[in-house]
């Protein structure tokens, strides 16, 4: 399995908490109505349709959730090698009946097409061969009945689909889904792009749920907070400062509170920034159970940095 699988390589990283959240709006977005089908789409090749596509699907299984990831691109599919699985046969060869094993139970035919990947609960159904005529073979009603199949079977079928700009694969597999999310680039994917295809797949009466923008910049701060939120253990969270605090009221010491006021910005940013370096220093030197020695030089420094506020230096 590729790297590029991140939910399921790294799950505490930032970017697998955003897959997560983005597969709890999906839940939500449509109360009324359960997405049972959801295509993945986008305008042009190279905004990370199927990157989105093969993360969510991890998001999903990794709740429980029996996943189906079918990979409607025919033409240039590659979720076969991002779970590193052979990519034949796959849903060209179900429809096409070529390259596979003709049996009267259409249930069995799925299974042959389908294969179990390093994922808990997720399957996946390759591309297959590349056919002739893919447009074609996703408007048959054969196609309809293999998305009756999976959802018999699977509680969430996710579709990566072909960008909708290029060709009108994805347009037609909107029709027959329950909801579409299109999948844009930062700086990359052009408005009018985006319109055209959000007016094409409203026009054949597609339920659009929403756009995904990928590829965002994200400044090093930024990263290094959420990283620090997600489990850097060498590091004081709100948790560890009201442990501190439980520990300093029994030791007597009230001066625990002025380490509130810096987290709050009491102190101008810059004083408080050099404050949280000192502390995350001394964090790093000093074994867990000095506690005592933590808070009393933190309460020195704090002294001394409002001494000099109250001077106006």
């Amino acid at each position: 399995m590729k790297k590029e699988v991140v939910a399921h390589k790294d799950p505490k990283s930032p970017i697998s908490e955003i897959f997560r959240t983005l597969r709890t709006n999906i839940q939500f977005i449509n109360t009324n109505k359960k997405t049972k089908t959801l295509l993945v789409t986008s305008t042009l090749p190279g905004e990370g349709k199927s990157w989105i596509a093969s993360n969510l699907a991890v998001t999903f299984a990794q709740t429980g959730k029996k996943v189906a990831l079918v990979d409607a691109d025919m033409r240039k599919g590659r979720q076969y090698n991002i779970f590193d699985i052979p990519p034949t046969p796959g849903l060209s060869n179900y429809l096409s009946q070529i390259g596979v094993t003709k049996k009267e139970n259409i249930a069995e035919e799925i299974i042959d097409c389908i294969r179990k990947t390093e994922v808990q609960n997720l399957y996946l159904m390759p591309a297959g061969s590349i056919p002739p005529n893919p447009s074609e073979l996703l408007v048959s009603p054969k196609m309809i009945k293999l998305l009756d199949k999976l959802k018999q079977a699977f509680d969430i079928v996710i579709i990566d689909g072909t960008p909708c700009e290029l060709v009108t694969d994805a347009v037609i597999l909107s029709r027959i889904v329950d909801s579409t999310i299109i999948v844009t680039a930062h700086k990359v994917t052009k408005k009018d792009a985006l319109e055209r295809v959000i007016k094409n797949i409203q026009n054949v009466g597609g339920n659009l749920t929403g756009v995904v923008v990928n590829k965002m910049p994200i400044s090093g701060k930024k990263y290094e907070k959420k990283y620090y939120y997600y489990g850097e253990s060498s590091r004081i969270t709100t948790s560890h400062i009201e442990t501190i605090k439980q520990n300093a009221v029994k030791s007597g010491n009230t001066k625990i509170e002025k380490i509130k006021e810096t987290k709050q910005s009491k102190v101008p940013m810059e004083k408080a920034t050099k404050a949280k370096k000192v502390l995350e220093t001394k964090t790093k030197e000093t074994p867990k159970n000095k506690t005592e020695d933590i808070l009393k030089q933190m309460n020195q420094y704090l002294e001394k940095e409002n001494a000099k506020k109250e001077k106006g230096e």
